[in-house]
């Protein structure tokens, strides 16, 4: 099932797309996710191109992951972490497919980072790896957008990776995906940056539900970011960036200056 949040006729509702079909859902999935009810139509229905894709999900917050893959660590020679190293994104950074991805002012370098996207369904607080993906309500793509230079002159990466438009979510949730093994790829302007799969992860989805559970509770809507695979690389106003991982869809986003 594609659960996507969407604009149509002044309204933003969920829904399930199927068959370049948008069909207006009833009620809030988050909400009947954890109370355990089952999804409803509320009857509506719009042809995919007639509606805005949003952002599907509206986290509170972002929990995303550093040096989750070997070769990535490897190109900033790094230590590989005996934990998951953990850091948050606002939800102001948080933008849809399709949205500008805004270049600071007098920034020096900024990156793509594809990511695979865990979406929380229920509120989850010290879960066991055995029970994490009961928790989970879908899939989806990220790109964790970095302002590099600033990552290297704070030493800690609050204000990189914290910038409004710097979290691209979507296109839609996916909840019939297998996450352990999926291909990632960054396109930049129609050529592939980053290619690699979630099997490459040095901390899986499991151990990271579990792992971040223990530190702060996790509420319906949270993402967690799994981390980047190796080839960053910069991008620049006019870009087009595509985060295509397989099995859920493809997030894209143009660059922009600032106006």
């Amino acid at each position: 099932m594609q659960i996507v949040r969407f604009a149509v006729e002044g309204m933003v509702k969920y829904g399930i797309l199927k068959d370049n079909l948008v069909q207006g859902l009833s009620g809030d999935p988050f909400q009947n996710f954890q109370a355990g009810r089952p999804f409803e139509t509320d009857g509506s229905s719009y042809p995919l191109p007639q509606v805005k894709l949003l952002a599907p999900c509206q986290p509170s917050k972002m929990v995303c992951l550093g040096l989750n893959y070997r070769p990535h660590a490897q190109e900033f020679n790094q230590v590989l972490p005996a934990n998951p190293l953990l850091f948050i994104k606002p939800s102001t950074a948080v933008i849809g497919p399709e949205d500008a991805i805004i270049l600071p002012r007098d920034f020096k370098r900024v990156d793509y980072e594809c990511e695979l996207a865990v979406v929380i369904g229920k509120t989850a607080k010290e879960v066991s790896e055995a029970q994490a993906r009961s928790y989970v309500l879908g899939y989806t793509c990220f790109n964790d957008v970095t302002e590099r230079h600033l990552q290297k002159e704070d030493g800690q990466w609050t204000r990189a990776k914290g910038f409004d438009t710097f979290a691209p979510i979507g296109p839609w949730i996916e909840t019939a995906v297998d996450p352990d093994d999926l291909k990632l790829e960054t396109w930049l302007n129609g050529e592939v940056r980053q290619s690699s799969r979630t099997s490459e992860m040095i901390f899986g989805v499991s151990r990271l539900i579990s792992f971040i559970s223990g530190v702060m509770t996790l509420l319906p809507g949270d993402i967690i970011a799994t981390g980047t695979p190796a080839g960053i690389a910069p991008i620049k106003a006019g870009d087009v960036v595509e985060i295509k991982i397989e099995k859920i869809g493809t997030l894209r986003n143009r660059v922009e200056a600032t106006p």
